[in-house]
């Protein structure tokens, strides 16, 4: 027997029950005996893309030999997939499979029940296309009215876009402590350290950690298909739109995965300073030392780290260090604000032109992969111009030198890429004196 059901609210197995309790009076009226019950309960069958466990075992099965015949409440209990039922029907005119349903409607092992069945299942087929064209115009619909997408609930607002304080205290939380330059890893420690539940009360992880940063519903962006459409939605934004597009460009940097720049390190220039030969980044090795494997590089950590540390530290102890943030109202700023508006609005152009009809579907790919890159390069130079967030942080504080100091090893490292490019010499031959001088700083823009 095979029972499913596409979505169970409850959990309570009822309609499943009702399913089993109908096959059971077939197989009795035809005096088979159950060899196996194969149960998917919420679980649909209109995506051949979604496993449905119980299935794919009982296919296996059959082929194993296990069974003979197959009993299902109805036809679209087993499959909505028209190559999935031709398989069932090959199995049942090679093989000998006897598919019925407890409604008699279908009967596999008689040429009418097998018309029936193609006809019912192409049927069922044609009305999930036409519910998921519904469904996407709904959609559709809702972005551009600016609404919340139907569906799960976002973490920090009710399914209408309310917002939920204490959760939402939690998601500025997360994207204040990513765009002042914590690590993914570091952030889940930090929340689990304090006890901070996520909203399903499962613990928290990396994945779940970028998903919410990649979210722009938080910006308060209107969404559709899990692109934002260039208009504002009808709910409160939990950060600034500069906020999101900024800690966006860091999930980007192409760094982040070459130089592991932003991830979780143990020291402060590992993957960060740079090798004065070759200008690869360096890492910590054995502890106590900076390399660069190929050319054979090696730095004592400590002495290095000292000199950069005092560098930066006698930077941010001037009177002059608010200007190592650019002003956000520059009009280099505005230029790229405009740029990144009317770009956006193309978006939203090349997908109404797809959804009517204007455009077929390798043009509207070809559109938006264009127009998409050129959007992606004006969020990076609007995030440089922004400034890092932890910079920023650092520079706001009371005391930053205090601030720099107590903040976490991502923090500061995120401080010291912002400020400058560090590259190491080869200490001098024979020298048992640490010379400062081997360690070359260079700064960035004009912040020297």
């Amino acid at each position: 027997m095979y029972l499913r059901v596409s979505l169970d609210a409850t959990g309570e197995h009822l309609a499943v029950d009702r399913q089993r309790e109908d096959c059971l009076a077939l197989v009795g009226q035809r005096g088979w005996t159950v060899a196996e019950e194969y149960v998917d309960n919420s679980v649909s069958a209109s995506d051949k893309r979604k496993a449905r466990p119980a299935y794919d075992r009982m296919v296996s099965d059959y082929a194993a030999g296990r069974f003979d015949a197959l009993v299902c409440w109805d036809l679209d209990r087993l499959t909505r997939q028209p190559r999935q039922l031709e398989d069932w029907i090959e199995a049942a005119e090679d093989r000998g499979l006897r598919l019925v349903t407890a409604n008699g409607e279908a009967d596999l092992s008689t040429d009418a029940g097998r018309l029936f069945a193609r006809i019912k299942a192409s049927v069922a087929r044609a009305e999930v296309e036409r519910k998921g064209q519904r469904q996407r115009r709904a959609a559709q619909q809702r972005a551009d009215l600016g609404k919340p997408p139907a569906g799960v609930r976002l973490t920090g607002y009710t399914t209408k876009g309310a917002v939920v304080e204490r959760e939402a205290v939690v998601v500025r939380r997360v994207f204040d402590l990513f765009a002042r330059g914590e690590s993914l890893r570091g952030l889940v420690r930090t929340l689990g350290a304090e006890g901070v539940p996520s909203r399903s009360g499962h613990e928290w992880n990396p994945s779940s950690v970028v998903t919410m940063l990649r979210n722009p519903r938080y910006a308060g962006l209107a969404v559709y298909r899990g692109r934002t459409i260039g208009k504002p939605g009808q709910w409160p934004a939990l950060v600034s739109e500069d906020t999101w597009r900024m800690v966006n460009g860091r999930l980007d940097d192409p760094r982040r995965k070459t130089n592991k720049v932003g991830t979780e390190r143990r020291h402060l220039g590992s993957g960060l300073y740079l090798c004065g030969e070759c200008d690869r980044p360096v890492t910590a090795w054995s502890g106590d030392r900076y390399r660069c494997a190929p050319c054979g590089l090696s730095r004592s950590i400590g002495p290095v780290d000292g000199v950069v540390l005092a560098v930066v530290r006698a930077r941010l102890a001037r009177p002059d260090v608010a200007e190592l943030l650019t002003p956000p109202d520059s009009p280099e700023s505005e230029q790229l604000d405009t740029e990144a508006r009317n770009l956006r609005d193309r978006l939203a152009a090349i997908d109404d032109d797809y959804d009517r009809g204007f455009i077929d579907g390798p043009r509207y790919a070809a559109a938006r992969s264009r127009v998409e890159t050129e959007l992606t390069a004006v969020d990076k130079a609007r995030g440089r111009l922004l400034g890092s967030s932890a910079l920023a942080a650092t520079i706001g504080a009371a005391d930053p030198v205090a601030a720099f100091d107590g903040a976490s090893l991502m923090v500061r490292r995120q401080v010291i890429d912002a400020l400058l490019v560090v590259r190491l010499a080869r200490a001098s031959r024979g020298s048992r004196t640490f010379d400062p001088e081997s360690v070359r700083i260079e700064w960035r823009g004009a912040t020297s």
